[in-house]
């Protein structure tokens, strides 16, 4: 087949690839940093890589051809540019694992909660609903906290907070601040994977475990209040306060969502709504061990120490209140949501 046979026959092989090619070129240029921003429209933000990826094949045939027939180095050169440029957006522009990680952190997650607010809102109120009810009760008559705990466990909280403590938060002269981040990451993922998972029964025990941890921080906080250890209490919790229990909240919708999905499948067979649901609440639970992560962190190595005074360690607990709603309310706001499996 003579040079200008085959370039009438398959020229439109190469103009279309090379028209796909510019597109997903454009996308990648026009790419936030951790994903593709949902400015343009949908016919310009992604182009049909199942086409791409045929037409690919197809230009590399014919590259072997004009090679293996002698056909000009303006043809061969041109195709080969193409197959080039064609690889690279075949095998580099799957984003890589720390850009995923990157994305979903500052993204997907914080959308998905947003995209559960009714949950999210619910999980609020069954935590600290109760936790400042029963606060109020206990201000009010301080013997009620022997209904909440035993003698032991009381005595164990005071002397986790006086005032007399070389560390804030707990009478661990001898322990480090590492194996302590350790013991709340420990801790902390334990208490939520329990208020997560246990929404599968039918949401009652994401219901009882937020209840209940609600319940026991408000009934501690009671207590610390009345025997006058409120500053080395509200001072050792307000650092980490705002991702451990915004991170508890979060399991706990997940959790319910889980439940919901049991007791209110709507159209779809139980098992579909759940494996559905349990897609989201994977989801939800990953961003809160990101949360835990911090918490633990900030537990260890900043509520603990007594170098600043009260009202520093009240003003940096109330910017990471702030930074935490931020950080739920605001990012990933601009960016297209990621793409549910099927």
């Amino acid at each position: 087949m003579k040079q200008g046979v085959f370039e009438r026959r398959y020229q439109p092989v190469w103009q279309e690839f090379e028209a796909l090619l510019a597109q997903l070129e454009l996308d990648e240029k026009h790419s936030g940093p951790i994903g593709s921003r949902k400015a343009r429209a949908p016919s310009q933000t992604s182009a049909n890589m199942e086409e791409f990826t045929s037409l690919y094949r197809k230009l590399c045939h014919l590259n072997a051809l004009a090679i293996r027939r002698n056909y000009s180095s303006y043809l061969v050169d041109k195709l080969g540019d193409l197959i080039v440029r064609g690889h690279q957006q075949l095998y580099q522009r799957k984003p890589r694992f720390g850009r995923q990680i990157l994305r979903f952190l500052m993204v997907d997650f914080p959308q998905l909660v947003r995209a559960e607010a009714k949950l999210f809102w619910l999980s609020s109120a069954l935590f600290y609903g109760p936790g400042l009810l029963i606060f109020i009760a206990i201000l009010l008559k301080p013997d009620l906290i022997y209904t909440m705990m035993s003698p032991d466990q009381v005595s164990n909280f005071e002397a986790m907070y006086d005032p007399s403590n070389r560390t804030l938060g707990a009478a661990r002269e001898s322990e480090t601040n590492w194996q302590m981040f350790g013991f709340y990451i420990y801790n902390n993922i334990s208490v939520a994977f329990q208020t997560f998972a246990s929404g599968i029964l039918f949401c009652v025990g994401s219901l009882f475990y937020l209840i209940f941890n609600g319940l026991n921080i408000g009934a501690v906080a009671a207590h610390l209040t009345n025997v006058e250890f409120t500053e080395t209490f509200f001072t050792f919790v307000v650092g980490h306060g705002s991702f451990e229990l915004t991170a508890i909240v979060i399991a706990g919708a997940a959790g319910l969502k889980l439940g919901i999905a049991l007791l209110s499948p709507g159209s779809l067979p139980r098992v579909e709504s759940l494996r559905r649901a349990a897609q989201v609440s994977i989801k939800l639970v990953y961003g809160v061990t990101f949360l835990l992560l911090i918490a633990a962190f900030v537990e260890a190595f900043w509520s603990s120490n007594n170098i600043l005074a009260p009202w520093q360690k009240y003003l940096f607990g109330g910017v990471f209140w702030l930074v935490v709603a931020a950080y739920l309310v605001l990012s990933g706001r601009g960016y297209a949501p990621a793409k549910e499996a099927a």
